[in-house]
């Protein structure tokens, strides 16, 4: 299935918000406990930024008001500027739309695209039970950077965080 991408919008967000509370459950991508609302979300979502750390949403081609995942390019670790040549990616999708190419869509996307935002490396932290996502990852050029043992505890299932990261552009080679 051929997919897009666009600028999220303010309307978008309920949808992102699903989108993300459906990950919750399967406690393999967020290490969120509790459903999170739109409000609590509205903060994040006013400060990304189209030209410095935006948010896209997935679409199907030929239907894009319809949201079926979203990336986003995070501040990496605390914000500080030194790091604003790094970008902290997240990804998630519909699960009506996993496994079917829309991943794979927004995270080669948002390697060619990074270098605009003036970001030389991507980086993200992955559950290490989340085999999926980290093959995703790596199969577009991240490389695991280290291992966090045992930093999470998702209602008693402790889990390991593997950080992953790459450089764009001239960085890249």
């Amino acid at each position: 299935m051929p997919y897009g991408h666009r600028l999220a919008t303010a309307e978008d967000l309920p949808a992102i918000v699903d989108i993300y509370n459906s990950a919750i459950p399967n406690r393999t991508s967020t290490c969120d406990l509790e459903p999170v609302s739109v409000a609590s979300r509205q903060e994040w979502f006013d400060t990304s930024r189209p030209d410095h750390r935006p948010i896209w949403v997935g679409h199907e081609t030929g239907s894009p008001r319809t949201v079926t995942g979203y990336l986003s390019f995070e501040p990496f670790l605390n914000g500080r500027r030194g790091y604003d040549v790094t970008a902290d990616l997240a990804v998630y999708l519909h699960p009506d739309h996993r496994g079917r190419g829309q991943g794979a869509h927004l995270l080669g996307e948002a390697i060619a695209h990074a270098p605009k935002l003036g970001v030389r490396t991507l980086a993200t932290t992955i559950l290490a039970g989340n085999e999926t996502s980290i093959g995703l990852f790596l199969a577009h050029g991240f490389r695991e950077w280290g291992r966090l043992p045992g930093v999470a505890d998702l209602d008693g299932v402790i889990q390991d965080v593997v950080l992953v990261g790459r450089p764009v552009g001239d960085t890249a080679r």
